[in-house]
Formats: C-alpha cells, sequence, structure tokens
C-alpha cells in the first residue's frame, strides 16, 4: 500500500459515524423506509420499523416469561412458608414434652412429604432416656452428627442413621440434619430424612431450608435436655 492510498471504510467506521452524526436519518429520512432486513421468523425481508416492532415483541414476550417464573417462585415460596408456619405450630402446640419426638418427625412427613423421618437424641435428662428416640445409638454415630457444620444430603453409602429408618432400603437419599442447643461443636440429636428418589437430597441441593427445620426442631426438643444449673 502507497503512502497515498486511503484504507478502505469499514463497518465500524460507519457504525461510529452514524453513532456521532444522530441527524444523519433526518437529513435522509427516506432512506429508513427503504432499508429492508431479514426476518428471524424465515428468510423474508422486512422493513427497519417492522424488524423492530418484531424485537419489541420478542423482549415483552422475555419479560413475560421472567414474570410467571418470579410468580410461581413466589407461590411456592408462599406455600413453603405456610407448611413451616402449620409445622412449627404444631411444636408450640405439643404440652407434653415426651411427645415432640413423634410430633416433630411425623408432622415433617405430613406438611412436607418426606416418605421416612426419625430422630435420634442423646444427653438426655435421666427422666427422659427411656424415650425409643435415646436408644440404639453408637458413639461413632454421635461424633458424626457433632461433626456436621451443615445438613448432609446425598446418597446413602451406608451410614448408621440410615438403619435407624423403618425402611433402610428404600433410602435413596438423605438428609441428616445435626441439632444442636447451646454448644454449636456438640449435637446432641439428628434428624433423618430419607426418600427413595435419589434427586431429592442430592448433594448439591441448598441446605438453608434444612438448617432451619433443624434450628426450630433443636429448640422444641431441648426441652428434654437436663435442666441448666
Amino acid at each position: 500500500m502507497s503512502e497515498h492510498s486511503i484504507p478502505p471504510i469499514t463497518e465500524d467506521d460507519i457504525a461510529n459515524y452514524l453513532v456521532n452524526t444522530p441527524d444523519f436519518f433526518e437529513r435522509h429520512a427516506g432512506l429508513l423506509a427503504s432499508v429492508q432486513l431479514t426476518s428471524p421468523h424465515g428468510q423474508r425481508a422486512v422493513s427497519l420499523q417492522e424488524r423492530q416492532a418484531e424485537m419489541l415483541r420478542e423482549k415483552i414476550r422475555g419479560l413475560e416469561l421472567k414474570a410467571a417464573e418470579m410468580i410461581r417462585h413466589g407461590s411456592e415460596n408462599s406455600g413453603i412458608a405456610d407448611r413451616l408456619q402449620r409445622w412449627t405450630l404444631q411444636l408450640l402446640l405439643t404440652r407434653d414434652a415426651r411427645r415432640l419426638p413423634d410430633v416433630v418427625a411425623r408432622e415433617i412427613a405430613a406438611h412436607f412429604a418426606v416418605p421416612q423421618v426419625t430422630i435420634k437424641l442423646w444427653g438426655l435428662s435421666p427422666e427422659q432416656a427411656d424415650l425409643p428416640c435415646a436408644q440404639g445409638t453408637s458413639e461413632d454415630a454421635q461424633a458424626f452428627a457433632s461433626s456436621l457444620v451443615k445438613p448432609y444430603c446425598g446418597g446413602n453409602p451406608g451410614l448408621e442413621a440410615a438403619t435407624w429408618l423403618a425402611e433402610p432400603a428404600a433410602a435413596a437419599s438423605l438428609a441428616l440434619i445435626p441439632l444442636r442447643h447451646e454448644d454449636p461443636a456438640q449435637a446432641f440429636g439428628l434428624l433423618v430424612l430419607a426418600s427413595p428418589d435419589a434427586q431429592r437430597f442430592a448433594s448439591d441441593m441448598g441446605t438453608e431450608f434444612l438448617e432451619r427445620i433443624g434450628e426450630l426442631s433443636a429448640a422444641a426438643l431441648s426441652r428434654l435436655l437436663p435442666a441448666e444449673g
């Protein structure tokens, strides 16, 4: 290329010129009417105005889908909040503390459609030590519960907690929720949720809701612990 040759005009040059010259189409108004673009819904040519209208309709459809999704999530969250409230009310209305382990498990199964739910507790006050939920928990299982910093969700790799269920063989996925009271490093129980659906309690699922269930359960069940001196 000689020093006097002019470089070719690029698409970027044209785009920059139009951006920096907003009155171009005012001086050439007829040009807009003659511009033909390819429609995204076929190979037919459409005017610039029609193409802009199609783009606007597509944007509106996208916004409508997002709005519908937000409404659906809002409805689901409202339903979960209602079920959580009904479950919590049952805990508050249970006067006999010895009935609480059964109430916690039964109401979780009923309100949240969990096929199998069980609870094991330890370190209870002497008058509560004969409860069925206070029997048959090894020191290893207690140490495992205390080691959980958040609920375990995933498959059943032969954990002792699965053997506490009525039908261990039907537990394709588990949620193990540690129950703590005053000492965050020490669990006094383990809440076990199980499903035959391997994806119900997947290892990558969020655990915030399960943590809230654990906190509320532990608060209610703490009535079975020895009175602090």
